[in-house]
Parts: C-alpha cells; structure tokens; sequence
C-alpha cells in the first residue's frame, strides 16, 4: 500500500480536524541524540516521492525536508533528547519524551496524533499507533524526514568537534569504522555510556 492522507482522512471524518504524524531517528545509534518531529499536513496534500525516510537516498530526504518545511501550509516541530538523558532515562523512554516535546512545539496542538509503530504512553493528546506507518501515513513519512535530516545535520556538526570519529560518514551507528575508531579513542562526550559496545569500551 502506497503512502496517502487514507489515516489521517479517517480520523478527519470522525471528528478529528488536526493531524499530527509523528516519527524519530537515532533510537540505534551509540552516540547522539534521538530526534523526534511532528507534522501536520494540510487536508488534500499529494506528494509523489514522500515516504519512509530509510527508502529514500540522502538528496532525496534533503529536497523532500526543504519542501516540508519551507511550506508555510505545513505545521511543524522536531525535538531531540541528548546522551546524557538517553543514559539517565533508557533509549525508549527518551524517545517517546522526544515525541512529547515535539508535540509541544507545534504552533496549534493537534486533537490526535498518528505514531509510527507502538503506543507512546504518557501520551497528552489521543493517540493511533500505526505498524510501519512510515510508509502509510504521508504525515508519519514527512515527521521521519524532518527527524531524520536534522538528525543527520546534528552529526555533521558533531563531526566538526570531535573529528576522530566519523560522524559525518556513519552517523553514530555501530559501524566497523565507528568501532574501530570507538576502540582507538575511547568515548567522546557524545557516546551513549548505557550502549554495551560503548560501555565495554569505557572500562578499558
């Protein structure tokens, strides 16, 4: 099935008038943060090339996120929860508290919201979880989007600061470059310590 307005559509013609898709990027990665964002999505929009972000090249992701966020018609916010947090709170929990503050920084809070894979709870608005929602839900796809280019820019310039890494290449995620580079230096401040490839590293 093809991505579509079909959810969002749904909930509309039961009541629910504003729409928010939400997704994250950076759950797996060792290092960084876990990036959220919330889109809303005009009734009626079409796009021909918009869905999961993971099935679209990089210049693909980069144009798509330039038209999302440069239409003024398109409401949306993206959040991010920092390794130190990740560490205190466990990777699941700092993601759906990402989630929640990009709900917050929407201009109008939507009256649901539409999550990619499982329930979020606490959640403060209702809530449908959608399995791969990614690639259903025209809002989900542009939130991953959003989450994912800013994600990636955040690494570039993480890059910048702590160049003996790789960030820009891998992103933080467990690449044999990344562990190689991971073992020669140790980690820098924004590894995840609470990650067993990097918290073996840390006892040596």
């Amino acid at each position: 099935m093809r991505c579509s307005l079909r959810h969002e559509n749904l909930l509309r013609q039961n009541g629910w008038h504003s729409v928010a898709g939400i997704d994250e990027a950076g759950r797996g990665p060792l290092a960084g943060p876990v990036v959220a964002a919330a889109v809303i999505l005009p009734e009626g929009f079409r796009h021909a090339r918009l869905t999961d972000s993971k099935q679209l090249t990089p210049n693909a992701r980069d144009e798509i996120f330039v038209e999302i966020t440069a239409n003024t018609a398109i409401q949306w916010s993206v959040a991010s929860v920092e390794p130190v947090d990740i560490d205190r709170l466990n990777i699941l929990r700092a993601t759906h508290q990402a989630m929640r503050l990009a709900i917050a920084g929407l201009t109008t809070a939507p009256a649901h919201v539409l999550i990619d894979g499982l329930p979020v709870q606490p959640f403060p608005i209702p809530q449908t979880a959608l399995v791969r929602g990614d690639a259903l839900s025209f809002s989900i796809a542009a939130a991953s989007v959003v989450a994912k280019v800013t994600r990636d820019q955040i690494m570039r310039q993480c890059h910048a600061e702590y160049p003996d890494y790789g960030f820009d290449q891998h992103k933080g995620y467990a690449t044999p470059q990344h562990l190689a580079m991971l073992r020669r230096h140790g980690p820098c401040p924004i590894h995840r310590r609470s990650f067993a490839p990097v918290a073996e590293q840390w006892l040596f």
